[in-house]
């Protein structure tokens, strides 16, 4: 094969290869955002029954957290890693799961400032 046939070749090579690589992105920003979306802390896991941890701050038993109060939340919480108005955001208490902006856990703590 004479040198011309070998440049040819590694061009067509190279260019195939661009045209995979720009297809195969169109086709991941195809994929809907449901599928790369983080996983929601159940109430029934075990971080979050060793944390006390319910989506919603008005269902947490008094008498079991009597330093519960009604006005804390994920969101106002120091550990809250999102938005103040995200449905659902992580914690630093949960890994890569997501909490409810509404929960509440016993390792709430007062947000900075």
């Amino acid at each position: 094969m004479n040198p011309r046939k070998k440049e040819v070749a590694a061009e067509a090579t190279r260019r195939s290869f661009a045209v995979r690589l720009a297809a195969a992105t169109c086709a991941v920003a195809w994929v809907p955002g449901a599928a790369w979306a983080a996983a929601r802390v159940e109430e029934t896991d075990e971080t979050a029954v060793a944390l006390g941890y319910k989506h919603d701050t008005k269902k947490v038993d008094a008498k079991k957290y009597p330093k519960h109060a009604a006005t804390q939340r994920c969101n106002n919480c120091g550990l809250w890693q999102g938005a103040a108005a995200d449905p659902w955001a992580g914690c630093a208490m949960f890994g890569r799961k997501h909490i409810a902006a509404e929960g509440w856990c016993m390792a709430w703590v007062q947000k900075p400032g």
